[in-house]
């Protein structure tokens, strides 16, 4: 039996270009990478060079703040290209994959009997432990640390996100026993969220807190389910876990290898075909790009991840490491004429009734990459407030973070928030800043300071 939660406040924004029920598996892309930017305040130390050979599962470099935190090949080949930006910085590592599909083997035959050590012992070596990141901050979690709780989220809110009921359909079994891995870890709960309205096989989870969610969008973001379920305060570790994660620690404890798996849906107005597609972490994107047939007549973004919170790539980029969405939208790149007008172009959603688009909420939109405007005064509105459903309050927070008072974002409740959370007050502000990047070097002020 679950217990459900209603996350008040939030918005849904009606995206055109929703993927269709439809897994497709392509020919395994040449080449991979790894980009120690997907690892939120990993600092890389190369272990390999280029031109060296690689199996499915060795180390390619490790974290310099914790050494036993390695992060390994998804693929066996060739390291064919290192390549760095200022300062000798590591921006990827490229991998060239062979066709022996080599892969290194852990022994996890006594897994009923180990206890937490021994697990984190398996998963830190098979490189699998990237896997598991901790709040507050959303970085790497720390192997010597024991949190709390653990938060597995599947209740997708974000613009065009993955349906996981769909995406993990076939992988219940390891699905099952990721949660039963990660029980072992925490002394607190296990808690997985899903859609309170449509609970899947997910209703049917053992070793894990079931909890069914509504709201609109964030309140997809375990960020959120956590601040109504299981608060953090000072000191407290928060562990969480993507879900096709679990599934690949699943796999390595019934196997003895990494996990690569991956599923990325690709979604968005500017595709012809958007559908989902089984791959490997850090995959090549332009198969998948090409199957889903991108409109070629216009000028187009690809983002890894959903159009408020994603990163921007390339049709020659590749999959982000903890990625199952990529959005292609067209570049707005044009002036609208008079388009502050209340009355123009009302095909685009918006949160303000300013705007008569918001009387066409249930009719899916085709946006653009287009900011419709430039950065303003940042002034009290309370447009923030409505959209954001923690208990915080998200512009003194933000301001907080601009002039660096390290008491005051303490008291706000940085602990609490992720840059992800503010994505819809990034759409919604009018304003126009970047709060998600003001929250990022908020956070990663906090590191530096407090730790």
């Amino acid at each position: 039996m679950s217990k459900d939660i209603r996350i008040p406040r939030g918005s849904k924004l009606n995206l055109d270009g929703e993927a269709n029920k439809i897994l497709v598996e392509l020919p395994k892309p040449k080449t991979f990478v790894l980009k120690p930017d997907d690892f939120f305040n990993i600092t890389p130390k190369l272990i390999v060079k280029e031109g060296e050979s690689v199996k499915k599962g060795s180390p390619i470099f490790f974290s310099k703040q914790n050494p036993r935190i390695h992060f390994v090949s998804p693929v066996s080949g060739e390291v064919t290209s290192i390549v760095r930006g200022a300062k000798r910085k590591i921006l990827q590592v490229v991998i060239t994959a062979d066709e022996s599909d080599e892969v290194i083997t852990h022994d996890v035959s006594n897994f009923e009997s180990m206890d937490a050590e021994a697990i984190k012992e398996v998963i830190l070596k098979s490189g699998s432990w990237p896997f598991i990141k901790q709040r507050p901050y959303n970085t790497i979690a720390q192997p010597e640390d024991s949190p709390k709780s653990i938060f597995i989220s599947t209740y997708s809110t974000a613009p065009l996100d993955v349906d996981y009921e769909f995406l993990l359909k076939n992988n219940k079994l390891d699905f099952q026993k990721g949660i039963s891995v990660l029980k072992k870890l925490t002394s607190g709960n296990v808690n997985l969220t899903f859609d309170e309205s449509f609970n899947g096989f997910f209703g049917a989870i053992k070793d894990a807190e079931l909890i069914g969610v509504s709201g609109k969008h964030p309140a997809g973001n375990v960020g959120v389910q956590i601040h109504k379920i299981d608060p953090i305060n000072y000191g407290d570790r928060v562990w969480v876990v993507e879900p096709e994660d679990v599934v690949n620690l699943g796999i390595l404890f019934s196997t003895g290898q990494f996990s690569s798996q991956r599923t990325i849906a690709v979604v968005g107005s500017s595709v012809a075909k958007p559908q989902y597609y089984k791959t490997t972490i850090g995959a090549a994107l332009k198969p998948y790009l090409e199957a889903s047939e991108i409109n070629q007549e216009e000028e187009v973004r690809v983002i890894n991840g959903d159009v408020l919170s994603g990163t921007t790539s390339s049709e020659d980029g590749y999959a982000g490491y903890y990625n199952n969405l990529v959005s292609v939208i067209p570049e707005g790149n044009t002036y609208r004429m008079f388009g502050w007008l209340p009355f123009v172009d009302n095909h685009i959603p918006s949160i303000s009734k300013t705007s008569l688009s918001w009387l066409f909420g249930s009719k899916k939109s085709k946006v653009t990459t287009n900011l419709n405007g430039e950065e303003r005064a940042l002034v009290v509105t309370g447009e923030m407030e409505k959209v954001f459903p923690m208990n915080i309050f998200p512009m003194q927070l933000i301001k907080a973070c601009i002039v660096e008072d390290i008491e005051r974002m303490e008291a706000l409740g940085i602990y609490e928030v992720v840059p992800e959370d503010f994505g819809l007050i990034d759409y919604a502000s009018t304003s126009k800043i970047e709060a998600q990047d003001i929250i990022k070097k908020g956070i990663a002020l906090m590191i530096k300071e407090v730790g």
